[in-house]
């Protein structure tokens, strides 16, 4: 992926169409962030997997924790150390699995 990372305005601009996302940096990397509660853990576990499925077709993995009735979520580009617009569209999609 040779795309460079969003700039602070695109990123504004499409967290308008995730707003339960929240912007995050670690390590000086800009990440979407996002907790999804749950009754239970295997509700939680059962997010999660389908989540991965969609990580894999999409070949763009996000770091997932499952706790107990809670799943977070963090998407970034690795190789560019930032946000992509795949990384935003990918947000969305979560928020699809999750309705």
């Amino acid at each position: 992926m040779g795309a460079p990372q969003l700039t602070s305005r695109e990123i504004a601009e499409l967290r308008v169409q995730i707003p339960a996302w929240r912007l995050v940096e670690e390590d000086g990397v800009k990440k979407l962030r996002r907790e999804f509660s749950f009754a239970n853990f295997a509700d939680a576990m059962a997010f999660a997997v389908k989540l991965g499925d969609l990580a894999e077709a999409h070949n763009h993995h996000p770091a997932i924790t499952v706790e107990w009735g809670k799943v977070t979520v963090l998407w970034w580009t690795h190789k560019i150390r930032g946000l992509h617009r795949n990384d935003a569209i990918l947000a969305a999609k979560t928020d699809v699995l999750f309705t």
